[in-house]
């Protein structure tokens, strides 16, 4: 017996917030891939998975933990970061500099700035789009006659749960 497929939706809801199922938003992946013609591996699924499921931002060996964990057979760093730099590079997962960890992207069906609150107490990150924030961006860098490649925002702070129970 087969699987039930989840037929991928691009969400039209601007304010969703990221309240998609993992298995929604591979599913989108992979459509995405399959249109620009290419492959999305097991291993690189297995990493996009994993991300989702995860949560919050997480590491490269993080994921390799993760991986060794589920699949019962190790995986080299180069490997997962090989993976990491495909998704990138299709839009579908980010980088947050700051925590050196990765993350998937809400709506890679979207061409739209990457703008992260990332929380200095329990490290979850959220992101927004706000066509305000790349509109402001592309003005400054209009002015400087400086060719943007690619935006992304982070902000640090403390989310309204950790705020509220005084950790930092």
């Amino acid at each position: 017996m087969t699987k039930p497929s989840t037929r991928p939706r691009p969400c039209t809801d601007p304010d969703c917030r990221g309240r998609h199922s993992t298995r929604e938003r591979v599913a989108l992946a992979v459509s995405i891939c399959e249109g620009r013609g290419v492959q999305m591996t097991e291993l690189r699924r297995r990493v996009l998975e994993l991300l989702w499921a995860s949560g919050g931002p997480t590491s490269a060996y993080q994921l390799i933990e993760a991986i060794k964990l589920r699949d019962s057979r190790p995986v080299g760093p180069p490997t997962v970061y090989r993976a990491l730099h495909f998704l990138m590079g299709q839009g579908l997962v980010s980088r947050i500099e700051s925590l050196n960890a990765y993350v998937p992207c809400v709506h890679p069906e979207r061409d739209h700035d990457c703008l992260f609150f990332i929380c200095s107490g329990c490290r979850v990150s959220v992101e927004l789009e706000d066509p305000r924030i790349g509109g402001l961006l592309a003005e400054d860098a209009a002015v400087l006659g400086f060719v943007a490649t690619r935006r992304m925002v982070e902000v640090q702070g403390m989310c309204a749960r950790c705020a509220e129970a005084g950790t930092a």
